[in-house]
């Protein structure tokens, strides 16, 4: 059990965490939520002792062990995949090293062998023996083959190292067990697997994460922060977001009922203080009247930001026809003789592990790239707007975010500009800063007024989702769901490829899957065919 007893942290004068009150019990996994700057990063930090709070203490069951995500991808470059995983269990792999240094020694002493023979009996307890194909089994499960297993972590990209440092964190079973955006970078296969491992994983986890699904699909309690408090609901995400407006729901129906109340005894006294019969029923009033206290609701500090992609004209019949498209990275077919017509009606999600084949194919169709062979033709009805994966050049420039965000607009008006940076909730002088110095979330929110001050009528998205909260990305999937127009995009938010998508694409080794279904019923008919496959190998192994 991990607990945080009257902790309270304060940067000058400000208070992120007052006087919290929580205990995280063993067989919970616990989502940890909260607006951006409300500290949920910062109270994992606490909990980890990375952190000291101002006042108050962390407490840790004595003997258990905790293991956190680290962000860090520079930090084991010189290691081998296999170790840098098994050093998630730092007390089995420091024992390792130490028995690998006694066993080369040419000099062996009877010193040496008792050492040798008390290490190999922690190594025992530890399950030390297991511990390489336990490590393997956790990278493979996140999809890091085997045969990236003993390179060195510097020879591996951003993405493969994000899993592996994730691997990292889950390995040897940890008591408690602090995952921070656990699913960033991880493709919806990944996702899925540690979706399952969570769910049976029976210690003490605290996560967080903007995945509304995942979130739903592995908490069993929900720790909100606001306010610099932290209100604990069971249940999962959507529990939490039902409970808390019906909270605020009912607390402002209770407020109601005391208003009128109130109105009703000022009425009263108002009209019979003066008269001597009813002086004492008066009198009763102004006391039942100082009795009454109304609750005080605060507003949440989450802010929704309003999202409306609207199309300036109507899209027609034809909209997108591709014949035989293929591209070559890097000596490798990412698309491989693609061929499909996009009808005026179609939300095509595109799925799959493969990035390099989404991200190129968004660029062949909006003309970023040239394949090498194939065609591709818009209908004449059509406008298009790309969000990119990697938006780093669309800002590398001095502009303020206003005269940026007017070169796409038709109306060169700074008013009118602005009212679509409002709705992104950049208010006020936010509008005069410069995009080379926005953040991440920043840059996608001003990208996201670009598609919309566009007024295009098909949408091109390429992971969205990445560096925005979780207000954000409830807004953009109400938006793509009112959306009109036609929609290709790709997502590693489950919830807004499932609410969103009525067509799926997969691209595996080149070749395209098109199945019109949504991405649910996809998954499930895809884990079939899987299982099928696994069936018949099984068969043909047993007639031999």
């Amino acid at each position: 059990m991990i607990s945080a007893n009257n902790v309270t942290l304060r940067f000058g004068k400000k208070a992120l965490f007052e006087d919290v009150n929580i205990k995280f019990t063993p067989g919970n996994c616990y989502g940890l939520i909260g607006a951006n700057g409300a500290g949920k990063s910062t109270f994992l930090k606490i909990l980890t002792g990375e952190l000291e709070p101002t006042n108050g203490e962390i407490v840790i069951t004595p003997g258990e062990r905790l293991s956190f995500l680290k962000q860090d991808h520079f930090q084991y470059d010189e290691f081998t995949v296999i170790d840098t995983v098994i050093m998630g269990n730092k007390r089995l792999y420091d024992i390792m090293k130490e028995k690998d240094a006694i066993y080369m020694k040419e000099d062996f002493s009877d010193e040496d062998g008792i050492r040798a023979s008390e290490l190999e009996g922690e190594f025992a307890e530890l399950n030390g023996w297991e511990a390489e194909s336990d490590a393997a089994t956790l990278l493979n499960g996140l999809g890091v083959d085997t045969e990236y297993h003993y390179q060195t972590m510097k020879e591996l990209n951003g993405n493969l190292k994000v899993k592996v440092l994730l691997a990292q964190a889950l390995f040897g079973n940890p008591d408690i067990l602090l995952l921070d955006e656990p699913t960033n970078h991880l493709d919806l296969d990944a996702i899925a697997w540690l979706e399952e491992f969570l769910i049976n994983f029976d210690n003490t986890v605290i996560v967080v994460s903007h995945d509304r699904y995942f979130l739903n699909k592995v908490c069993t309690q929900i720790a909100d922060i606001d306010y610099a408090k932290i209100q604990l609901y069971a249940g999962n995400y959507d529990f939490w977001y039902e409970s808390s407006q019906l909270i605020v729901k009912q607390m402002k129906e209770a407020n109601r009922k005391k208003e009128e109340k109130i109105k009703e005894l000022q009425e009263f006294i108002q009209r019979f203080s003066a008269n001597a019969s009813k002086s004492k029923q008066a009198t009763s009033r102004k006391r039942a009247l100082e009795k009454i206290e109304l609750d005080d609701i605060k507003p949440s500090s989450r802010k929704y930001p309003y999202i409306d992609f609207r199309p300036e004209r109507e899209i027609g019949n034809e909209v997108l026809t591709v014949e035989g498209i293929s591209k070559t990275i890097d000596g490798v077919k990412v698309l491989d003789n693609i061929s499909f017509v996009v009808g005026r009606e179609d939300k095509i999600a595109f799925v799959g592990s493969n990035g390099i084949a989404k991200t190129t194919l968004f660029k062949i169709l909006t003309g970023e790239m040239e394949p090498d062979e194939g065609t591709y033709k818009w209908g004449i009805t059509t406008t298009q707007s790309y969000f990119p994966k990697d938006n780093t050049k669309d800002f590398d420039c001095d502009d303020i975010i206003v005269d940026w965000l007017t070169q796409y607009s038709e109306i060169k008006d700074a008013t009118y500009v602005r009212g679509f940076l409002g709705r992104m909730l950049f208010a006020g002088e936010d509008g005069v800063k410069k995009v080379k110095v926005l953040s991440g979330g920043e840059k996608v929110r001003v990208m996201l007024s670009k598609l919309m001050i566009s007024g295009a009528n098909v949408l091109i998205i390429d992971e969205p989702t990445d560096h925005l909260d979780m207000e954000s990305i409830t807004a953009l999937n109400n938006g793509l769901i009112k959306f009109p127009g036609v929609l290709l995009f790709s997502s590693r938010d489950h919830q807004v490829v499932q609410t969103t998508a009525n067509r799926i694409m997969e691209i595996v080794n080149g070749q395209l899957i098109d199945k019109i279904t949504t991405y649910d019923e996809y998954l499930e008919n895809d884990e079939m065919a899987r299982k099928r496959t696994v069936y018949s190998t099984d068969d043909m192994d047993s007639d031999n």
